[in-house]
């Protein structure tokens, strides 16, 4: 033995050395995605022994209002983010792509990573205090201008746009870097030569700097619904999914259900039915941005 090791240790020393991460990875990532998969159509509260049900799970899953109610919210969450979210974060990048805007890059670079660097738990309590009735800054602005007083946390109505208002804050600045990118990486070449052909800057925008822009818009759009499917930190934080399931997202729902109820079936059955949404939806995005075109 001491001899075959002697000659194929340099042989077997890089499959040594990469062991670890690959032990891990099966450990941590492959084998809890396969049992979460195979869990779905089993019925399993707490330690109990796992009963097959087949696709029981997924059919009380389209009768379940709680979590029909959350796959709308998390919708108007994404819905929120795509539409507001994303024109401010290329407003703010067409901005900063000026020459002048350019001599500041590393204080909107500060302004602009501070809401995602900064923690969830932070995060949530400074809009704790923004988001105040009584005297918060966003209701004393209102007030100022005329506006009534919103209770934006204790409210149905305006509980979820509060959150919509958080995630706009934390991740313009960050997807507006995404679209600056992109927008410094079309030549000037191009833009001169339409304005020379007698375009104006709306025509240079629209038909010459978003069109080339097209993959990275829909990177962003992609990122951007993908992240918001997986919104938990800020309403959990905020409103705990309230008040009457205003805020509850999906993955809020999946952690009430397997972490609180202990129905680890039924949550894996919520986890993967996440899965086929996000894959439906950015497969459509995939071809409603030309992805699978070869030109």
């Amino acid at each position: 033995m001491a001899s075959w090791w002697f000659y194929q240790q340099r042989k077997a020393a890089p499959y040594v050395f990469i062991a670890p991460f690959f032990l891990l990875f099966l450990a941590f990532s492959l084998y809890p995605v396969i049992y979460a998969f195979l869990l779905s159509f089993q019925k399993q509260t707490g330690l109990s022994t796992p009963q097959w049900v087949g696709l029981k799970n997924y059919r009380n899953l389209l009768e379940d209002p709680r979590f029909l109610k959350s796959i709308w919210n998390t919708t108007y969450f994404a819905l929120g983010s795509v539409l507001i979210q994303l024109p401010i974060a290329f407003a703010l990048a067409l901005a900063f792509d000026s020459r002048f805007a350019r001599r500041f890059t590393q204080l909107y670079r500060v302004a602009f990573f501070f809401p995602v660097l900064t923690s969830a738990v932070v995060v949530s309590l400074i809009w704790v205090l923004v988001l105040n009735k009584d005297y918060g800054m966003l209701n004393t602005a209102l007030e100022m201008i005329g506006l009534p007083r919103i209770p934006w946390l204790q409210s149905t109505r305006w509980a979820m746009p509060a959150i919509i208002l958080l995630g706009v804050w934390t991740w313009s600045g960050f997807n507006a870097f995404y679209f600056l990118a992109g927008l410094q990486g079309i030549p000037n070449e191009l833009k001169e030569a339409a304005m020379i052909d007698g375009a104006n800057r709306w025509q240079v925008l629209t038909r010459v700097t978003i069109p080339l822009l097209r993959p990275v818009i829909m990177f962003v759009v992609i990122q951007s619904i993908i992240g918001s499917y997986n919104l938990f930190a800020q309403p959990f934080l905020l409103t705990g999914g309230g008040p009457s399931d205003a805020t509850l997202t999906v993955t809020m729902y999946l952690y009430y259900t397997g972490f609180q109820y202990f129905k680890l079936g039924y949550a894996s059955a919520i986890g993967y039915s996440l899965v086929v949404i996000v894959f439906i939806l950015s497969a459509v995005n995939l071809y409603f941005f030309g992805a699978f075109r070869e030109d």
